[in-house]
């Protein structure tokens, strides 16, 4: 295909990606399921054909998926994940391929041969939960589900490849009358672990590299280099899983990479990947779409039902297996959304349109129709319905306070647009003095009202304006931003101060340990109850945003400290909180579940003899605190 028809193919689909991403939007529909839609409507309403085999796929999209996500796992999490993540990921992939295979090597007996059907059942094991773990960062959903999720996806990738490729490798030459077990395993083995060393060695070199460099667009182009350089080697020169290297490549310069970089490079580093994640995502669904066979899929209609059957009874022994064994750490609840939440896509799709002509046309068709039918029903039907089925199982705290709020700040909108309107019409000479003194009384009054239940629904629920401060901070800080680069246009500002004053601003982007402006903090009223006391509170870094967001809902005007030494060198920082008579136990709570680390809190208990208090360590979980007594406090 001549290279201008190619560009004008990407164009294309880049403009229907936007009129998608618009549309999904406003029916509420997850993007890559509406990407996936579209492809099936060209491929049905017009003559449109896309044939890309699977390793482009593999070499070309994947890459940038796998890394993006990778790079966003943080050890620390991950850590307390990892037993659970290595099971699916390992024995859950094994056991997938064993268990898919052998339910259709028997309900389809006449058809496939067990070593044909664990090809297929290979060829299905890896999960792909980009629209689920996308629906769990804009609803809410508890973190370390999220992390099992997304944990379970990017290692279950590079394992159910090299597997795919194990069992496909010993079925040609076997020539499907037989598999070898030990064989397999040795050379599992050898793969897999092969894969995580490149990409270990790999994402340290680039580590090392970025520490030495500060030049955020150079520091960004080695990212890129090691995503798919890490594929390359691995695959090409050493025979390994590139999959499995891009993972650790991905972990590895998340983790230990970012030490050496510098705030804007962090900045640009995030929004690059952001958008190449999004670009790939949008080319892997819809090509899911435009490549699948819906004539090869209804021609081998019962057999594609009973795989989906297979693929759906595996999946629910497996997690609820493990939900068993590991009640704590996989509740019921959770093990529910963790089946329903297993989607094929990619990596399926890739595996299904590079099988080998050897196999036979009939064995390699109803293959590709088997995959081609389990991808649409884990997509279309699964990823419709997560989102109904987080609701309904209560994972997402306080929606009813969050549709409240939501409710409240319309209706506050829109009545400061009527009071706006009304204004307007009083200059322009349209409303004459006396209507506009009987009606926009009316109006402020409202107004007030709406601001008054809104604030009394933040005190009692302080996490639901998190989102919108959010907001209100990241448009803070663009426009400082905006306003920085106005001046080095016109001249008011030198290179070396425009590149110094951005990087401040970009340094408390990245830590969120600094407020955008002095007072974000409420003032207290005077008719608020006075302050008993004094709590010095420790909490995680990451947790400040969140923390700050929740007192300012108690109308707690916390004030950061500055701490070095000791263990306030892991990234913590100290809150000195000011605690109204009768509110302990609220504050208590309410940083009990704004902190997603865990520590411990500490106390008072009073001495008779003493004139200060004895602290205590009580363990709650949330944060540091000891409680002093003021007699008097004011703020300036």
């Amino acid at each position: 295909m001549p290279f201008i028809q190619v560009e004008m193919a990407i164009v294309g689909l880049l403009l229907l990606a936007i009129f998608v991403g618009l549309l999904t939007k406003r029916l509420r529909v997850p993007y890559t399921v509406g990407l996936v839609l579209f492809g099936l409507a060209l491929t049905l309403l017009t003559d449109i054909e896309v044939n890309l085999g699977g390793e482009i796929i593999l070499a070309v999209l994947v890459p940038p998926l796998v890394f993006e996500a990778a790079f966003h796992i943080k050890f620390d999490q991950l850590r307390r994940e990892l037993g659970l993540v290595m099971l699916l990921a390992v024995p859950g992939v094994l056991l997938t391929t064993w268990m898919v295979g052998w339910l259709l090597s028997v309900s389809l007996s006449g058809t496939l041969t067990l070593p044909i059907a664990l090809v297929f059942g290979a060829l299905v094991s890896a999960t792909d939960p980009v629209a689920v773990v996308a629906l769990f960062r804009a609803l809410g959903a508890p973190k370390r589900l999220q992390i099992l999720l997304e944990g379970e996806s990017l290692f279950n990738d590079g394992t159910a490849i090299v597997v795919f490729h194990l069992v496909l490798g010993q079925v040609l030459q076997a020539h499907g009358d037989e598999f070898l077990l030990g064989p397999a395993i040795v050379e599992f083995t050898k793969v897999a672990g092969g894969g995580l060393f490149v990409g270990l060695a790999l994402g340290l070199v680039a580590s090392l590299l970025i520490a030495r460099v500060d030049d955020h667009l150079i520091e960004t182009t080695l990212t890129t280099v090691l995503a798919y350089g890490a594929y390359l080697v691995a695959e090409e020169f050493f025979h390994v899983s590139g999959v499995l290297a891009v993972v650790m490549a991905g972990m590895i310069a998340g983790n230990i990479g970012p030490r050496g970089m510098t705030p804007t490079t962090r900045i640009s580093l995030l929004n690059f990947w952001e958008y190449a994640a999004f670009l790939a995502n949008t080319f892997v669904f819809l090509l899911i779409g435009l490549q699948v066979d819906l004539g090869l899929v209804w021609q081998y209609r019962w057999a594609v039902l009973q795989a989906i059957a297979a693929v759906l009874v595996t999946r629910f022994v497996i997690v609820f297996g493990l939900s068993l064994v590991f009640r704590r750490a996989l509740p019921p609840r959770w093990a529910v959304v963790l089946f329903w939440g297993g989607l094929r896509g990619a990596i399926s799709l890739a595996l299904a349109l590079g099988l080998p002509t050897e196999l036979g046309a009939q064995a390699r068709g109803l293959l590709q129709a088997l995959a081609f039918g389990v991808v649409l029903f884990t997509l279309l039907v699964q990823g419709l319905t997560i989102e109904p089925l987080i609701h309904r199982l209560g994972l997402i705290g306080g929606a009813a306070e969050e549709r409240e709020f939501q409710r409240l700040r319309a209706r506050l909108r829109a009545a400061q647009a009527a009071l706006e309107r009304i204004q307007t019409l009083h200059r322009q000479g349209v409303l004459t003095d006396a209507t506009y003194r009987n009606i926009e009384p009316i109006l402020r009054q409202r107004q007030q009202r709406l601001q008054q239940a809104i604030a009394e629904l933040l005190r009692e629920h302080p996490l639901l304006g998190l989102e919108e401060m959010r907001l209100a901070q990241q448009e803070a800080f663009h426009a400082q931003r905006a306003a920085l680069h106005d001046l080095l246009i016109a001249g008011g500002l030198s290179e070396e101060v425009y590149h110094d004053l951005v990087a401040e601003l970009d340094q408390a982007v990245v830590d969120a340990a600094v407020p955008p402006w002095p007072g974000w903090a409420l003032r207290r009223s005077p008719d608020e109850p006075p302050i008993t006391a004094l709590t010095a509170a420790v909490i995680h870094q990451d947790d400040l945003g969140r923390a700050m967001a929740a007192l300012e809902g108690l109308g707690v005007p916390a004030v950061d400290l500055p701490a070095e030494g000791g263990f306030l060198s892991q990234r913590r920082v100290v809150l000195l909180l000011p605690v109204p008579e009768g509110d302990l136990s609220r504050i208590i709570e309410t940083l009990n579940a704004a902190c997603r680390r865990r520590v411990d809190w500490a106390l008072q208990a009073w001495h008779p003899r003493l004139p200060i208090p004895v602290p205590r360590r009580v363990v709650v979980g949330g944060l540091n605190a000891f409680v002093l007594p003021v007699e008097r406090f004011e703020e300036l």
